[in-house]
């Protein structure tokens, strides 16, 4: 029975691999057929803007420009799916790494960012781990974006980039799982003052297009959280977050 029960487990498991297989392959496929399309609304409308605006209303002009405002958000979107799906393909090279370099990196990755604003960053002892730094620098890349993005209201933004034991994190009162075997395991995290989010529907923040906030207040196409999150599973680990609206957000993650 033992055998049989193994056996089933992994018939199941080479058909959910095969499937996550398909639907990346089959994602990829139809983001790079979409591109072509949008090229071609996009030229067309440029042309029409620039040949026959004398001929335009007020009102037309208006329509195509936000026709090229669409297309080049979803074109946005298509650039944010394709790398999504070669993140799911991509192999681990873990190494040593320095999560501080990396972090350093991020933060200089963003700094056009942060032209025009007052975005103080603090860095603390980030401890050093094994895992792919290219993956991890865009980890950091995509909460730090998140973080600077969802501050824009504040007059001086405030982001706080740490580590902690988990087990100091659960006798700070700080939210951790339960099932932490080492509580010295580190737990890193990203902690800002912005606008913060419905901890009702926190489940919802890692979902690729899971928007909590209106498009027309905060851009992006809502993929990189779901990066974050296929990035820190590849590498065993987990992410969370927690916060209330108004009170900014923080995202925890480990790196076994």
């Amino acid at each position: 029975m033992n055998a049989e029960l193994e056996g089933r487990v992994q018939q199941r498991t080479a058909q959910l691999e095969a499937a996550n297989q398909e639907l990346e392959s089959f994602s990829y496929s139809v983001s790079h057929d979409l591109r072509t399309p949008l090229r071609a609304i996009d030229g067309f409308s440029k042309m029409l803007l620039e040949d026959y605006a004398d001929q335009l209303a007020g009102e037309g002009q208006r329509y195509l420009k936000l026709i090229r405002q669409s297309t080049t958000h979803m074109a946005a979107l298509i650039d944010d799916l394709l790398a999504f799906s070669r993140r799911g393909r991509a192999p681990v090279n873990k190494q040593k790494m320095s999560v501080g370099d990396v972090v350093r990196h991020a933060i200089e990755d963003l700094q056009p960012e942060r032209n025009g604003r007052n975005v103080e960053i603090t860095v603390g002892n980030l401890p050093y781990c094994n895992a792919d730094p290219l993956l991890i620098r865009q980890v950091f890349v995509n909460l730090l974006s998140n973080a600077i993005k969802y501050t824009r209201r504040r007059d001086v933004a405030r982001i706080e980039v740490g580590a902690k034991p988990a087990g100091r994190l659960r006798d700070e009162g700080e939210p951790a799982p339960d099932d932490f075997g080492d509580p010295e395991m580190p737990v890193y995290y990203v902690r800002d003052n912005g606008v913060g989010f419905d901890m009702r529907y926190a489940d919802k923040l890692f979902g690729v297009f899971q928007r909590l906030h209106c498009k027309e207040d905060f851009e992006g196409t809502d993929v990189g959280l779901a990066t974050v999150q296929r990035i820190v599973k590849k590498h065993g680990g987990r992410v969370w977050a927690k916060r209330a609206v108004g009170e900014g957000a923080v995202f925890y993650l480990t790196i076994p």
